[in-house]
């Protein structure tokens, strides 16, 4: 129409997906993920399921979890690891020993392995710690408040009931931040940092 400006043709781009998560997690030892893996078979087959595990390389306990990003955010990354390298913990040990479902989402439910640790554990205390330095280095919003320590085995069409397992122990010596891509099943390890009791400043 004369005299008046069109806005055909000049609307905003479409927001890129963000497929790309970032969270502090530890990782089970080679040991740990083979029993891991081995437990989840022999779970799966007892509840009749034909669920995929997860995969050994992609096993770990989440800490906090760091956004999920279209690409990898420089700052975030930065911010993330002076919070890490404020850390001084020495090394600890992590027991899973009852299998569990987690509510459904969607058309699955999350099955894991749980850990025994009660609220004054190693592992609780270390996501606390983890969560107070990353609020001192800008990254309070993504504290994760609520903490449920755990390692998902698969996803599976059904909620299953909680039952007690053999204990399986590892002795967590680092922790790490991890990209993930979604929707690929792909974990990259961005940065590694050993547990030990020095302070750090």
């Amino acid at each position: 129409m004369s005299g008046q400006l069109s806005l055909m043709g000049f609307e905003a781009p479409p927001a890129a997906p963000r497929n790309d998560r970032l969270f502090f997690a530890l990782q089970p030892s080679v040991a740990a993920c083979e029993q891991i893996t081995a437990l989840g078979k022999a779970l799966c087959e007892t509840h009749g399921l034909h669920s995929k595990l997860i995969a050994p390389e992609r096993l770990h306990i989440t800490l906090h979890h760091l956004g999920d990003h279209a690409g990898v955010p420089a700052e975030v990354v930065e911010a993330a690891g002076r919070a890490a390298a404020r850390m001084a913990c020495p090394p600890f040990e992590v027991v899973l020993d009852h299998a569990m479902s987690f509510r459904m989402r969607r058309d699955k439910a999350p099955f894991v392995l749980r850990s025994a640790e009660g609220q004054d554990g190693a592992l609780m205390n270390f996501q606390r710690e983890l969560g107070l330095a990353m609020a001192r280095e800008g990254l309070g919003h993504l504290v994760d408040a609520r903490f449920t320590p755990h390692v998902t085995l698969s996803y599976a069409p059904r909620e299953l009931p909680e039952s007690p397992v053999e204990p399986l122990r590892w002795t967590v010596r680092e922790f790490v931040l991890i990209h993930s891509l979604l929707g690929k099943g792909e974990h990259r390890v961005l940065a590694r940092w050993p547990l030990s009791g020095a302070t750090h400043g």
